[in-house]
């Protein structure tokens, strides 16, 4: 099969290449694919950038390219629960945009789409002292503030992470009929009280390869349950 990989940083794809084997490129108009493998799948590996117009422009450009069997989402995400730790990884159990609303809707309810968008359920895969499943809320701003999450909480009290991309990809890929699942590491915790600018930064420069040896771990059972 084929699996599609979407990051939205060069740091995070960085650190994403070295997991895909022996890799070739492919440039489509102004995006660029990074192809390689892991064990008896096609992988292909792209950045899309910030924010919920390029998730989705990128979401779309691979679907179209490649017609992937599967789409994940990985990167960094801000913490939003008091059980989720800097260099955790939440795996999501569905997404919702939670700076989406019309009138007559459901806060974060896309009309045509349901409100909570799906992510695969890879039943196989075991969580470990440092995975977290739960809600994953997207919107188009950097949370900094404890205030921030403490508003996302009122209107999605299961969420636990927040970021700027996931929930654009889950809706394009559950308009196209593509499975979809998504994995974040914890780079941030702004519900508690401290600079969360601060330790966002730190966290590039202390964390990022050891955090992300656990998303290295889960694509290799993703491979495991889907052969």
């Amino acid at each position: 099969m084929t699996i599609g990989i979407i990051v939205a940083m060069s740091k995070e794809l960085r650190l994403i290449i070295p997991m895909l084997g022996e890799v070739t490129t492919q440039t489509c108009g102004s995006t660029t694919f990074h192809i390689g493998n892991i064990p008896g799948h096609k992988v292909v590996a792209m950045e899309c950038g910030i924010g919920k117009v390029n998730a989705a422009i990128g979401a779309t450009t691979l679907i179209d390219t490649f017609a992937p069997d599967l789409v994940i989402n990985t990167g960094v995400a801000a913490g939003a629960a008091s059980d989720v730790a800097v260099m955790d990884v939440v795996v999501a159990t569905g997404l919702v945009h939670h700076d989406f609303w019309c009138i007559g809707e459901e806060w974060g309810h896309v009309p045509g789409c349901p409100r909570i968008l799906p992510s695969v359920n890879f039943d196989k895969i075991v969580s470990g002292p440092h995975v977290r499943h739960g809600l994953i809320a997207t919107g188009e701003l950097f949370i900094s503030r404890k205030e921030e999450v403490e508003i996302i909480r009122s209107r999605f009290p299961d969420v636990k992470a927040i970021d700027m991309e996931s929930a654009a990809i889950a809706q394009v890929c559950c308009l196209r009929d593509v499975p979809f699942f998504c994995m974040r590491v914890i780079s941030d915790s702004p519900w508690s009280d401290h600079d969360n600018s601060r330790q966002y930064e730190d966290f590039w420069e202390d964390a990022p390869r050891h955090s992300f040896s656990l998303v290295s771990k889960i694509l290799s059972e993703i491979s495991s349950v889907t052969e």
